[in-house]
Parts: C-alpha cells; sequence; structure tokens
C-alpha cells in the first residue's frame, strides 16, 4: 500500500509542488498580516531609524570640520596662485 501512494505522489507531483507553493502563500500572507509581525517590524524600524540619528549625530562635526578644512586648503591654494601671478 505504501508504494502505491508514493507512485501516486510522483505521478502528481507537480500538482503537489504548486498546492505546497499556494498553501506557503496564503500561510505567508496571514503571518505578514499578523499583529505580531507589524509590532516587531516596527519595533525594528524604529530601533534602525535611531542608530541612523545616532550615527549621524556622530559624524556631523567631522563632516562640518572636514568642509572647513577643504575651503581653507582652497582659499590657501588660490592665494599661493594669486601671490605667484602677482610677481
Amino acid at each position: 500500500m505504501d508504494k502505491r501512494i508514493f507512485n501516486q505522489v510522483l505521478k502528481n507531483k507537480y500538482a503537489l509542488v504548486f498546492a505546497a507553493g499556494f498553501a506557503t502563500a496564503v500561510v505567508g500572507k496571514v503571518l505578514l498580516e499578523s499583529d505580531a509581525v507589524k509590532e516587531v517590524t516596527s519595533k525594528g524600524m524604529d530601533a534602525v531609524m535611531s542608530a541612523k540619528n545616532d550615527i549621524e549625530e556622530t559624524f556631523q562635526p567631522r563632516n562640518e570640520y572636514s568642509e572647513d578644512t577643504v575651503i581653507d586648503i582652497n582659499a590657501e591654494t588660490k592665494r599661493k596662485i594669486n601671490i605667484t601671478e602677482d610677481e
């Protein structure tokens, strides 16, 4: 009897794969729409946004210092070029 069932399954394996895929999609949809998943994902998003803000606050002074340094270097370079042109 087990061999007959196994042979029937092998004959209809594509139908079973389709049914399994459909069942997975239905279960996935139900899980993704559940309140528990929504709560976990929103908490995760909050954590990511908080980390992003912390990182931006950490690197903002460095960015401002780098911009000031680039402006100073460009001004110094322009001043040297103007001095050599005047001579």
